[in-house]
């Protein structure tokens, strides 16, 4: 990977992305009418207005991938947790912008809009939640980064903006990572912080964050990694910025993660359909 870049496909220049996307204004203002209803209609005009004007100030964006394993494991209501049978692997948590969240609350996302791509996110960013459904878990990380995402040309609708995040997960294949490097699920082994780091490091850079969080048993274990990186998709982006809001953390507020403690042995346990909480009874 060259300079820590890698293409997603053909990139306009931003300048050109932004053009394209106030060309866009006049149906999408038509949909936010629609949709919101004459007494709303100033409102979610003034909504899309705002984005316009603001759009883009964001600098890095995060890429997450959970450990369905350990979410599960880890879960403070561990009978609401769900591991779909068809999920062996790293599954994606979310793509956000950082520091910004809900930037247009009347660009919704719809069912057609995931035409094609719905058996492959339901596969790679499937909810892990029995009572939140795929397409709710979708559209909440739409309406809270994919519209802050929208900006960037390439990312400006939702069906590019799911696309190219199963692009990144294409990408960033932790599965095999973890494999070439000898690190495998398992019950009864623990692994260093600076091991899992080292067989990251080729497809990940220098900037990202392992998380653990702890069982019952008060056990860290491996649930999360975050990748950062600018709007091009060049990975190195500088993340200690102040403050982020607390879901971008985790769209699943029962389940945070923190960095992984770098002199405690973590536990990378295996996945179990059948008991998704105690994957090693």
């Amino acid at each position: 990977m060259d300079s820590g870049h890698f293409s997603l496909g053909r990139q306009d220049s931003l300048s050109s992305g932004l053009l394209r996307w106030v060309d866009m204004g006049a149906p999408l203002l038509l949909v936010a009418i629609l949709l919101c209803g004459h007494a709303l209609t100033c409102q979610c005009t003034n909504d899309v207005f705002q984005m316009e004007k603001s759009s883009c100030t964001w600098k890095c964006m995060t890429f997450a991938l959970v450990w369905p394993g350990a979410f599960c494991a880890g879960l403070k209501k561990p009978l609401e947790c769900i591991i779909p049978d068809a999920i062996q692997s790293w599954t994606i948590h979310g793509l956000w912008p950082m520091h910004e969240t809900g930037c247009c609350g009347c660009w919704p996302i719809f069912r057609s809009d995931l035409e094609g791509l719905e058996p492959q996110l339901s596969r790679l960013w499937p909810t892990l939640v029995k009572s939140r459904s795929n397409m709710t878990f979708w559209k909440d990380e739409w309406n809270k980064h994919g519209t802050c995402a929208a900006c960037v040309e390439g990312l400006n609708s939702p069906t590019q903006y799911f696309q190219a995040t199963l692009k990144l997960r294409g990408h960033f294949d932790v599965d095999r990572a973890f494999m070439d490097a000898s690190i495998k699920p398992t019950c009864n082994q623990t692994y260093k912080v600076a091991d899992l780091h080292a067989a990251l490091a080729p497809i990940a850079g220098d900037r990202f964050e392992i998380q653990c969080q702890k069982d019952k048993n008060g056990r860290e274990l491996l649930v999360q990694l975050k990748i950062t990186m600018y709007k091009n998709y060049t990975l190195g982006c500088d993340h200690k910025q102040p403050g982020p809001p607390a879901h971008v953390q985790t769209s699943w507020k029962d389940s945070p993660g923190h960095p992984c403690p770098q002199n405690s042995p973590v536990y990378y346990l295996p996945i179990s359909h059948e008991h998704p909480q105690n994957p090693c009874d």
